[in-house]
């Protein structure tokens, strides 16, 4: 059973932090906004064990975050597709990174994750990987 933030604090902040507010689902959702689509591709990038990306992805999709859309048949598999609900998340994820960058990455310099192009928001500052897998 999962602790539900907003069943203690009936506000959207804590319904927000219910979905994206555990360990691994911003970092799914970078990697979706880069192009990860599959599974693998997850488990590879995150190094996420299969139970929790599995419980995160089906919590996305529950939420509308990602669509499962099938590629094959035998044996039946599938991709994840950020929604326009997911894709609303692009300044939370640069928030939360560039937060890191400030005040976490100490002398060290930060890993690039998250493509920075310049331009008046933080939408056009958005650049995907080039993979898809």
């Amino acid at each position: 059973m999962h602790y539900r933030l907003s069943s203690v604090q009936a506000c959207s902040l804590a319904r927000a932090l219910d979905v994206i507010g555990d360990r691994w689902t911003l970092l799914i959702v970078r990697d979706a906004l880069q192009g990860t689509t599959r599974f693998d591709g997850f488990l590879r990038s995150l190094g996420i064990s299969r139970n929790i990306l599995t419980d995160r992805l089906n919590t996305l999709i529950g939420v509308g975050v990602l669509d499962r859309v099938p590629y094959q048949d035998r044996p039946t598999r599938h991709e994840y597709h950020l929604t326009d609900r997911g894709r609303e998340l692009v300044p939370v994820v640069l928030a939360v990174t560039q937060w890191g960058d400030r005040h976490l990455a100490a002398r060290q310099q930060p890993e690039q994750r998250v493509g920075r192009r310049p331009g008046p928001d933080a939408r056009s500052r958005w650049r995907p990987r080039a993979t898809s897998s």
